[in-house]
């Protein structure tokens, strides 16, 4: 045999091992971390995707909410889990594309130590106004806002939020002026809002639901490219003055780095097949939660361009978060 038949016999062995492996795969119960409380939505999405998971996988699948530290302990305890895909985690736009830019210390590099499998779901943020607000269009709002000049505050979920920096990026392209107050979550900072304490807010419409049926908030403007099939009346940012605009609250899988290649693939295969069940996708939809879906290569350069888009704001507006 001449060394070219024995490259030829190597790489065709190393191909049916790895195409064993990921056959063999899971050979253990998969833990799946939420980096966020127990009833969040991210653990409506990991309960969802485990339960049409178990029986393709035949192995049970734990669910585990570590949460805190804006998510980086739930992604830090997957990012040192054994490479070996049996140990997944919920990541979402704070502790995976936004972090790296806003921390000068992280217990993990995102980029080096976690390898994207799916993106699992997106929504996009509302912008939120006291309901006796004069303004009813984001122009009118916009103007408004600039004649109370420092007066004018905002509320968010979060520092470093997808809430904040959605805010911080209209008011780079509006020219706003603003006071940043931020809360532990959706429902004080919608509070806030319809108290009028703070007299803005960008977060997800599910969370303002009963602020808007009792009509103590008001709706503007949505945050997605194109107007949402859930709220079909309420213009984008981008049509209503600023083109190009778009902030999206995003979610998907990760495992640790050092996984075979096989298995993320396989993972991505599976839960791209849940993800377009009508059931699953209509569950998400009632969530105002939009179904992902795509391959491992396309949510790592989808992370990568919003690490760029979002890591440019957060620099522009000096939003620095210490541990």
């Amino acid at each position: 045999m001449n060394n070219k038949s024995r490259l030829a016999a190597f790489l065709l062995a190393c191909a049916s091992a790895m195409a064993a492996s990921a056959q063999e795969w899971p050979t253990k119960p998969v833990r799946v971390i939420v980096p966020a409380p127990a009833g969040s939505s991210l653990d409506l999405i990991a309960r969802t995707l485990a339960d049409r998971l178990r029986p393709m996988w035949k192995q049970p699948i734990v669910i585990e909410t570590r949460a805190g530290g804006g998510g980086l302990i739930g992604m830090d305890a997957v990012a040192k889990a054994p490479g070996d895909g049996h140990t997944l985690g919920i990541g979402f736009n704070g502790p995976i594309a936004f972090g790296p830019y806003m921390y000068s210390r992280m217990p993990y590099a995102p980029a080096r130590d976690l390898l994207p499998i799916v993106l699992t779901t997106s929504q996009p943020n509302v912008l939120a106004v006291q309901a006796g607000n004069p303004a009813n269009t984001l122009p009118e709002f916009v103007a408004w806002a600039r004649k109370q000049g420092h007066q004018f505050s905002y509320a968010s979920v979060g520092a470093g939020s997808s809430s904040h920096l959605t805010m911080e990026l209209l008011r780079s392209v509006a020219g706003l002026e603003a006071v940043h107050v931020p809360y532990a979550g959706s429902p004080p900072a919608g509070l806030s809002v319809a108290a009028g304490d703070t007299q803005a807010l960008f977060t997800v419409a599910p969370a303002l639901l009963p602020l808007i049926q009792g009509k103590r908030i008001k709706l503007l403007a949505v945050t997605s490219a194109k107007r949402s099939e859930l709220m079909k009346d309420l213009p984008t940012v981008a049509e209503s003055g600023y083109p190009g605009f778009e902030s999206l609250a995003w979610n998907g899988l990760f495992t640790a780095s050092g996984t075979p290649p096989e298995v993320v693939r396989r993972i991505n295969a599976d839960v791209n097949t849940v993800l377009q069940e009508p059931a699953v996708r209509e569950l998400l939809a009632n969530q105002g939660l939009v179904a992902g879906g795509g391959s491992a290569e396309e949510f790592s350069s989808f992370i990568d361009s919003e690490g760029r888009k979002w890591g440019a704001i957060i620099a522009k507006r000096g939003i620095r978060l210490d541990q």
